[in-house]
């Protein structure tokens, strides 16, 4: 379907059309992307249990909001008492500075088109937290390590439209702020230019971006839309592109050969011992994954018109997040823009298990197995969806592009 969009300008025409414009909701299961983390995942509770470790160790990543009342200490009996260091709100400041928070926003027009290039400056009371980035090719910013609890405000100026000023922003500790009500004026007295874009022009630069992004630099992180506010659906040539990437990474690879070795230790499945076996467990994990992607990310979603990423909501209350995540593996996004039953992502894990029930061993087979893996699979995309939502997006460095 292809969106015309028209404005017309004087002065300083120009024409993009590249990035998505709309919609939150829920998406996939554990996302293609998200099976590398999975199969690191595994590796590392695997090789807890060959070397028989009792304690497994969890990583936990907690929100800091430190409230402290700050006492007077004792001073010298001659001296008077030196005041202490608290903010406004009697909250100890080396406490909320410990914990950052980040602003991202897309500059558009009153059309709802991008406007790239513009100059977005960050405000600050004190001089040292004043900053000034340019709205990239997508019209995207991005403002991160800022200090939560005082005022914030955002300016946007871009020729031919009149000045943007946001309201007061006062951030909380780890907040990731979206703005998405930025829509600059023409100028009084301009005309107008005409602007075409279609839905797949931006699916291509969406995915474009997705593909750049990663956790911790290394581990594919493609199928988790962090702007879904502008997300536009896929193609079906897009969704097997994202399948196949997911794929063919070399991380991907590096982790079916390392679940492969552990699984030798473990002698799970029951092949033979020695390279023969390790290259059976090798073509048994990536025949899983694979089968496990193609289905769930490209073949179902372009077949029932569904959505296999997640979409990040980011906003509102902890409580809205968390169900927002546990409910993903089980409700999608669909390419009309409705919420449905993600059958993509259970039908794609359950026809990954049943497929494995052709090169197993005879031992490993039975209909047992197949919803055995089916329910592994499902808790595992619950735990990704929640790591997704809380803790991912601080851990992926492409997010924290600025210029």
């Amino acid at each position: 379907m292809t969106l015309n969009h028209q404005l017309e300008i004087t002065t300083n025409g120009f024409s993009n059309s590249e990035f998505p414009h709309e919609r939150p909701t829920s998406a996939r299961r554990l996302h293609p992307g998200f099976r590398i983390a999975r199969w690191w995942i595994q590796a590392v509770i695997a090789t807890a249990l060959v070397l028989v470790v009792r304690q497994p160790v969890f990583a936990q990543v907690q929100t800091v909001a430190a409230h402290a009342t700050v006492v007077a200490g004792t001073e010298p009996k001659d001296l008077p008492e030196a005041p202490r260091p608290v903010s406004d709100t009697g909250t100890d400041a080396s406490a909320v500075h410990s914990v950052t928070a980040t602003i991202i926003g897309t500059v558009l027009d009153v059309n709802g088109d991008l406007v790239p290039g513009a100059t977005v400056v960050l405000n600050a009371a004190s001089a040292g937290d004043q900053r000034e980035v340019t709205a990239d090719d997508s019209a995207a910013f991005k403002f991160d390590s800022l200090t939560p609890g005082i005022p914030y405000e955002i300016t946007i100026d871009v020729k031919g439209f009149s000045p943007w000023t946001s309201q007061s922003i006062v951030l909380e500790p780890s907040q990731f702020l979206f703005l998405n009500d930025i829509r600059l004026k023409m100028e009084a007295g301009a005309t107008s230019i005409t602007v075409y874009g279609s839905t797949e022009q931006i699916a291509v630069e969406q995915v474009r971006l997705e593909e750049q992004q990663r956790v911790l630099g290394i581990i594919p992180n493609f199928y988790a839309v962090y702007d879904s506010a502008n997300a536009v659906p896929l193609t079906t040539k897009l969704k097997f592109k994202l399948a196949m990437k997911v794929s063919t990474d070399p991380v991907t690879i590096m982790g079916v050969g390392l679940m492969a070795g552990i699984n030798q230790a473990a002698n799970r499945p029951d092949y033979v011992q020695g390279a023969k076996g390790y290259g059976q467990r090798f073509g048994a994990e990536a025949a899983n994954g694979f089968s496990d992607i193609l289905l769930g990310g490209a073949i179902l979603p372009s077949l029932l018109h569904q959505d296999p990423r997640y979409f990040y909501q980011g906003t509102g209350g902890t409580r809205s997040r968390l169900e927002h995540a546990l409910a993903s593996p089980f409700i999608c996004r669909g390419d009309n823009g409705n919420r449905q039953i993600n059958f993509s992502s259970m039908g794609g894990d359950m026809g990954a298990a049943a497929l494995s029930m052709t090169y197993l061993p005879d031992s490993n087979r039975g209909i047992g197995t197949v919803f055995g893996q089916f329910g592994i699979g499902t808790a595992e995309r619950v735990v990704a969806a929640i790591a997704q939502e809380f803790i991912i997006p601080r851990f992926t460095p492409s997010l924290r592009r600025t210029r």
